[in-house]
């Protein structure tokens, strides 16, 4: 596997009318669920896309199904991530994790680490690829963040703090990159069907006293006033919707994919 600072490496043809032609996107988390989607929808805009993912395995097997490369890389490790340069021209900033607990209950160690990976990360990467970025006059970067980056929830402090913190940096990223061509916006989904939201529901149960059964109807779809999930797919289109021409003068927003939740 190419060092990621190597990625995207030569100016190589700019893209056509519509697509990512010639351009090169690094998606976080995607591996499964959510950042695999934008993984496959990138790919179809004809990006070259590079899977960042803790699982080895599912980097390799994404990557391969996109014609991209893998990255295995911990991004919790901030402190090695302080030192990559990244050529990419677009980042999904998609990794996370999830903990339901009370407050007075929450194992300071996992409030820690949740903002390493999910707040210090972007931050890291966004740093790590704005001067490859700037000297192409071309950047997208796409925040994954959540209905829980507009509101709140309990049980869920350091997920919530993290998506909060996550869109003020998005803001500051688009006000600095705005001039250099650069946008950065935030995408806020409800519950995705996903990995993490299913990992999610026995501790749901727990502390909400109903069974895991019920979960989805009384806590997941409380809110939205349509009663489903999210698909990953959808967030993909948001996603390449930003990183189009057609999305170019979106900026510094956070756009909601969540049913009417935050329209509460």
């Amino acid at each position: 596997m190419a060092e990621p600072s190597e990625a995207g490496a030569g100016t190589g043809p700019g893209p056509g009318p519509g697509d990512l032609t010639g351009r090169t996107a690094l998606v976080t988390g995607g591996g499964s669920g959510i950042g695999k989607a934008c993984a496959v929808r990138l790919a179809a805009a004809g990006a070259k896309v590079l899977v960042a993912d803790v699982d080895e395995r599912a980097a390799a097997g994404v990557a391969e199904q996109v014609g991209g490369e893998a990255w295995v890389v911990d991004l919790s490790d901030t402190e090695a991530l302080a030192a990559q340069r990244l050529q990419v021209d677009v980042l999904v900033n998609n990794a996370g994790v999830q903990h339901v607990t009370p407050v007075e209950d929450f194992p300071p160690d996992r409030f820690a680490f949740i903002l390493r990976l999910m707040l210090e990360s972007p931050f890291l990467l966004v740093r790590a690829a704005l001067p490859h970025m700037y000297s192409r006059g071309f950047g997208r970067v796409v925040n994954i963040s959540s209905a829980h980056g507009l509101v709140a929830s309990p049980y869920k402090s350091a997920y919530v703090a993290a998506k909060h913190g996550l869109e003020g940096l998005s803001k500051v990223i688009a006000l600095e990159g705005g001039p250099h061509g650069v946008t950065s916006n935030c995408v806020c989904p409800a519950y995705v069907r996903t990995p993490l939201v299913e990992k999610q529901i026995a501790d749901q149960a727990r502390i909400h006293g109903i069974p895991e059964a019920e979960v989805v109807e009384k806590v997941m779809l409380t809110e939205p006033s349509i009663k489903r999930l999210v698909e990953p797919e959808e967030v993909a289109e948001m996603v390449a919707y930003l990183c189009s021409p057609a999305g170019a003068f979106v900026n510094g927003a956070s756009l909601p994919i969540d049913g009417g939740w935050t329209a509460r």
